[in-house]
């Protein structure tokens, strides 16, 4: 499965939702950052949104991807895409997340509307509620990207697909650390936060045991969310409108030619 988690804006989680949402629950799935800007926070291969060639022979070649496109990189991505005709289809999914703050939720529109322009149909594009205060229902709080969305037709919405603001993804951030081995750590940290020998290992344990107990509240918000966006049953549907990446590099027939533009 191919996954793309992009958005214009900045600070809505991606790479969280790329890491701890979506690659830790495909198995033997590789994780690439396409960023400039910040890409210190994460472990995964780097490269630059023009960089689009390194891209495309990972996701010609590796099973299982999710591209995690920086904010700073999403709009010279998208229009090296928009050269390399159909390049979108290379994608099982494009997932967006997204967070109250107005900006933001505009900033999603307008991310949502450019996919559809390059020709990313709506049952290709996901939207991930993030950072949700506890009991906030998502139709209030998202109340006007749902309009845009109900408006556009750009994508059907899966409200379920969300994830409450929890304060173990910055515990985690900028490190391999999974939020799944953490959970299932079979360490017995208050037992050895009393035989430690300094206060300072005390409190370093203690830490320790804190984000343990977050991640095992943590990942079954993930494991709901992650069944709520409904993805493996897309990965085994192939691209109605698939075609041939490199036929922009060599000469075509013009019988040829009608026939991608009449696909496209």
């Amino acid at each position: 499965m191919k996954l793309a988690v992009i958005n214009f804006s900045g600070n809505v989680g991606k790479s969280t939702v790329a890491r701890h949402l979506l690659a830790a629950r495909i198995p033997g799935c590789q994780v690439i950052a396409v960023e400039s800007i910040n890409a210190q926070d994460s472990p995964s291969i780097t490269i630059r949104g023009r960089e689009f060639a390194q891209l495309q022979d990972a996701l010609l070649t590796v099973p299982d991807l999710v591209v995690d496109v920086g904010a700073s990189n999403v709009e010279e991505l998208l229009g090296v895409m928009r050269r390399y005709h159909g390049s979108h289809t290379d994608f099982d999914a494009f997932i967006v997340p997204t967070v109250p703050d107005r900006k933001q939720q505009q900033d999603t529109a307008a991310t949502l509307a450019e996919l559809a322009r390059i020709g990313v149909p709506p049952e290709r594009l996901r939207l991930v509620f993030n950072r949700l205060e506890e009991d906030e229902p998502v139709e209030r709080v998202f109340e006007t990207l749902l309009a845009y969305c109900a408006a556009s037709g750009v994508v059907q919405p899966r409200l379920a697909a969300c994830l409450p603001y929890n304060e173990v993804y910055a515990r985690v951030r900028g490190t391999d650390c999974s939020l799944i081995e953490l959970a299932a750590d079979p360490t017995d940290y208050k037992a050895a936060i009393v035989s430690a020998g300094s206060p300072a290992e005390q409190m370093a344990l203690v830490q320790k045991l804190a984000t343990q107990r977050l991640a095992q509240g943590v990942v079954p918000e993930l494991d709901a969310c992650f069944a709520a966006l409904e993805l493996m049953e897309l990965g085994q549907q192939a691209p109605s409108d698939q075609v041939d990446l490199f036929a922009s590099r060599r000469p075509r027939s013009d019988a040829t030619s009608a026939a991608a533009r009449r696909r496209a």
